[in-house]
C-alpha cells in the first residue's frame, strides 16, 4: 500500500458512498458504535497530535465539530491533513473491524450550512465545523487465520488484501 501523497485528490463522503456503498455503510456504522474517536493532526513542527473527537454523518458528509482555538482546530486550519481512528471499543474483539479514514479537513464558513448543522445537531456553541475530504479509508479485520485489510482511495476500486499467520506473501482478493 502506498502512503497518501499530495497527488491524491480527496473525495467527499458522498463520492465514497456512491463508489463503494456497502463499504461506506460498514464504515459509517462502525464509527456510530461509539461517541468518541481519535483524531490525528499535525503540529507546527510536523509531529503528530492525537486527541478525542466526536464525528457526525449528516447532509451526506462526514463532519468534525470543535471548539474555536482548540489545538486540533488550529492544527487543521494551518495544515488540513488528518487521520481519524474509530474507537476500538471496550475489548480486544473488534468484531466489526478496525477503521481509519484520512484526508483533508475543510473548514465550513457558509452560514446556511452552519445553521443547518446547528439545527440538526445542536452542538455546544461557539464551534468550528470541518468537512472531511477522504484520501483513504481502511478497514482491518480477522477472517479465520487471515488478517484482512480493505483499502479504498478516490478513483480506485476497493482493494482487499489478505495476509496469513505464516510467511506467505500478501494475497489480493
Amino acid at each position: 500500500m502506498t502512503p497518501m501523497t499530495s497527488s491524491v485528490t480527496p473525495s467527499s463522503w458522498q463520492d465514497f458512498r456512491v463508489a463503494e456503498p456497502a463499504f461506506a455503510e460498514a464504515v459509517r456504522k462502525r464509527f456510530q458504535q461509539y461517541k468518541h474517536h481519535v483524531l490525528a493532526t499535525l503540529r507546527v513542527d510536523g509531529s503528530p497530535r492525537v486527541t478525542g473527537l466526536e464525528v457526525e454523518f449528516r447532509m451526506d458528509a462526514l463532519w468534525f465539530g470543535m471548539m474555536p482555538n482548540s489545538r486540533k482546530a488550529l492544527d487543521l486550519r494551518r495544515d488540513p491533513r488528518f487521520a481519524l481512528q474509530a474507537n476500538p471499543g471496550p475489548d480486544a474483539e473488534m468484531a466489526d473491524g478496525d477503521i481509519r479514514v484520512s484526508g483533508r479537513a475543510v473548514e465550513v464558513t457558509d452560514t446556511t450550512v452552519l445553521a443547518r448543522f446547528v439545527e440538526e445537531v445542536t452542538p455546544p456553541e461557539p464551534f468550528l465545523l470541518f468537512r472531511a475530504e477522504l484520501a483513504e479509508v481502511v478497514r482491518t479485520g480477522i477472517d479465520g487465520d487471515d488478517l484482512v485489510v480493505e483499502v479504498w482511495r478516490p478513483g480506485h476500486p476497493l482493494r482487499t488484501l489478505r495476509r496469513g499467520s505464516d510467511d506467505s506473501p500478501v494475497r489480493e482478493s
